[in-house]
C-alpha cells in the first residue's frame, strides 16, 4: 500500500470521531452549519460506495450529547463506540473495528471528527505509531477551536504522514470515473444537495442544457411578466 494509490472503495475505510453537539459548540475554525453539511455529506458518500464506517462518541451522556442525528440515520443500525479517552486510540472497541476492516484491505483510515487539535491529531498519531495504517484527515468535515488550533494541529499531523483532504474530493475519489454509473446518480444527487455550487452547476446544466426536468416538486405556474409602465 501507498499514499500513491488514490482511495478506493476496498481499500478505505472511514471513522467518525465525536461527532456530537457539545463539540460542536466550541468549534471556531469553520461554520459550523457548514461543517455538518460536509459530515453528513461525507457520511452519505461512504454509504453510497458501501465503505465499512466507525462511529466513536465521548462521555455522550455526561457531556458531550448524542451523536447528529442526520448522521446517525445514514447508518442507522452502527454500533456507536463511546469512549472515556479523548485519544480514541486508547479504546479497544475503536481499535478491533479498525482492525476488522484493515485485514480485508482497508487500511486507508478516513477520518472525520471533532475537535481536530485533540481527538483527531492524537487518534492520528497514536494510530500511526502502532500500525501500518494510513490517515487520510478530513480537514473541511473536522473542527477546532480556532484556526489556529485546527490550521496548527493539522500541519503537525501532516508532518507525521497524515494526508490531508476535503470531503468532496474523498467522494469524488471514490467515484473516480463518470463511466461508472451504478453509482453515478446518487454521487450527482448528493453532489446537487451537498456541494453548494457544484451542485447548482449540475442542477442548471440538467435543467437548461439537457432540459431534465427539475428536481423541485414545484406544480405552481409561472405568470408572464406584467410592466406596470
Amino acid at each position: 500500500m501507498s499514499k500513491l494509490d488514490v482511495l478506493t472503495p476496498r481499500n478505505s475505510q472511514l471513522i467518525f470521531i465525536d461527532q456530537q453537539p457539545q463539540m460542536a459548540f466550541g468549534v471556531q475554525s469553520i461554520d459550523r452549519q457548514t461543517l455538518k453539511n460536509n459530515v453528513v455529506g461525507l457520511g452519505k458518500a461512504a454509504k453510497i460506495f458501501d465503505i465499512p464506517t466507525t462511529i466513536t462518541t465521548v462521555e455522550t451522556d455526561s457531556f458531550s450529547g448524542q451523536t447528529f442525528p442526520e448522521l446517525l440515520d445514514i447508518f442507522p443500525d452502527a454500533p456507536l463506540l463511546e469512549r472515556t479517552s479523548m485519544n480514541s486510540w486508547d479504546d479497544l472497541k475503536v481499535r478491533r473495528a479498525l482492525a476488522r476492516h484493515a485485514e480485508k484491505g482497508a487500511k486507508k483510515i478516513v477520518v472525520s471528527g471533532l475537535w481536530t487539535e485533540v481527538c483527531n491529531t492524537t487518534f492520528a498519531l497514536s494510530c500511526l505509531a502502532d500500525t501500518d495504517y494510513e490517515i487520510y484527515m478530513v480537514a473541511d468535515a473536522s473542527g477546532g477551536t480556532s484556526l489556529d488550533a485546527h490550521k496548527y494541529a493539522m500541519d503537525r499531523m501532516v508532518q507525521a504522514g497524515v494526508v490531508p483532504m476535503t470531503w468532496q474530493q474523498v467522494l469524488l475519489e471514490w467515484q473516480r470515473d463518470w463511466a461508472r454509473r451504478d453509482t453515478y446518480e446518487a454521487v450527482t444527487n448528493l453532489v446537487r444537495e451537498h456541494s453548494g455550487a457544484y451542485g447548482m452547476g449540475i442542477d442548471y446544466a440538467y435543467t437548461m442544457v439537457h432540459k431534465v426536468p427539475s428536481k423541485s416538486h414545484h406544480q405552481g405556474p409561472r405568470q408572464a411578466p406584467d410592466p406596470a409602465t
